[in-house]
């Protein structure tokens, strides 16, 4: 399957994002664990959080959705049951990370997979911590799945984190949920943080500060209703589109304006976007509107601080870079080589065949802009991210781009394309 997308004439509208994919799956797995009924209002019904819900299903608990709520009959004191096979996880890195700490403290063994991509993707950095806390992993060849974790009685420990990685993080949290004594990290915890958040929405106490999270072990979770804000992530894309195109306007409303999550925000704001938030809620997450208008944008060098907040946003980056006057440079993002796909050789591969030009480093790359581009066959890798930015690069682009596995969008966005037939005409 092949997608075509030629130089967009304008781009305007208010499109409704889908619900975040972090506070999805978190919604699900903490509803999961909690005494009682959950609610997760607009969970997103993208392909990775549906690999949670199955893997929850799978052991035991009962998941049913009715318009736009679904609710979690939570395990409480009751525990999980044994599956009957392997827990599929699909694509997503978090349902798999996340799940091998929920798994460590419960007295059952389980084995989990994904597809060709999740199986290639590292697994130890998050077995390491769990089996210090005294749970038993056996990964394939020592760093991947499919892996089974035999579950059982944890301790606490004290741990510095060594890669920001909000995966890692939330996977040693579900974890200490279980463990005796009280669990306490630092190092690299300044990834987005809704597990932190959400915790105590559930009635968990924690404590989390800039330098140190610390959890008590042997807490019981209580069941709540949760709303699901718009995905930043998700949103990114439109607000670079409408920052590019001559014209462009955007309205959206229920944004998640989380701060560990609108790095890219901030990031286009410094390059001269003209983008406005104004804050609707803030508990359990800030929530609000964002309003874009085109504009001409510079290159910058983002902090390498700032990195872990846009993660996920700057393939979208290198490709707004393209159309900006002066160098854009980024370095500590070595994290996007062990992505869906490895997406700095992606992003590289991919500006290259539209005739742009990028240098490219072990964590980061160069763009010297403006560039023209020229439309192109994208090589996607089945990576839903790398789909989306240089879909938004064809809205640029002479002559048209053709998108190759457009289908991957589906694990964030399943009707992303659409959306953008829309904005467009």
């Amino acid at each position: 399957m092949i997608h075509g997308i030629s130089r967009a004439k304008k781009f305007n509208g208010s499109p409704k994002i889908p619900g975040d994919k972090s506070i999805s799956h978190r919604g699900l797995i903490l509803g999961a664990l909690a005494k009682g009924t959950s609610e997760v209002i607009d969970l997103l019904e993208g392909e990775d959080v549906q690999s949670t819900a199955r893997c929850l299903r799978a052991l035991g608990v009962k998941i049913t959705k009715k318009e736009r709520s679904t609710f979690i009959e939570g395990i409480g004191e009751r525990g999980f049951q044994q599956a009957d096979g392997v827990l599929d996880c699909g694509n997503s890195g978090t349902t798999m990370r996340v799940m091998m700490g929920v798994l460590a403290g419960r007295p059952i063994k389980a084995t989990l997979t994904g597809d060709a991509s999740l199986t290639q993707r590292p697994m130890k950095r998050v077995s390491e911590p769990l089996k210090l806390m005294g749970a038993t992993f056996e990964l394939s060849r020592e760093n991947y799945a499919p892996l089974t974790v035999r579950g059982g009685p944890l301790h606490a420990i004290d741990y510095s984190l060594k890669i920001a990685s909000a995966q890692i993080k939330t996977a040693i949290l579900m974890a200490a949920l279980c463990a005796e004594g009280t669990t306490r990290l630092t190092g690299e915890i300044g990834s987005r943080d809704h597990t932190e958040r959400l915790l105590p929405y559930f009635g968990a106490e924690i404590r989390a500060t800039e330098s140190e999270i610390s959890l008590k072990g042997g807490q019981i979770l209580t069941a709540n209703r949760l709303r699901v804000p718009s995905d930043p992530s998700t949103a990114a894309f439109w607000i670079g589109a409408a920052s590019l195109i001559p014209g462009g306007t955007l309205e959206l409303e229920n944004i998640s304006l989380n701060p560990t999550r609108i790095g890219f925000i901030r990031a286009l704001i410094s390059m001269g976007a003209k983008i406005e938030t104004e804050l609707t809620q803030t508990n359990p997450e800030p929530v609000g509107k964002v309003f874009v208008q085109n504009s001409a944008l510079k290159g910058i060098r983002i902090p390498e601080q700032e990195v872990p907040s846009l993660i996920d946003e700057l393939p979208l980056l290198a490709v707004l870079a393209t159309q900006a006057e002066g160098t854009t440079e980024v370095h500590g993002a070595e994290e996007l080589r062990v992505k869906e796909s490895d997406r700095l050789e992606a992003i590289a591969l991919n500006i290259r065949a539209m005739g742009g030009s990028i240098e490219l480093f072990q964590d980061g790359f160069k763009i010297v802009g403006p560039q023209k581009l020229t439309g192109a066959a994208i090589q996607t890798f089945h990576d839903h991210r790398i789909a989306m930015a240089f879909s938004i690069a064809a809205l640029v682009a002479d002559q048209e781009t053709t998108i190759d596995h457009p289908e991957c969008v589906a694990i964030s966005y399943p009707t992303f394309f659409e959306t953008l037939k829309d904005l467009t005409q």
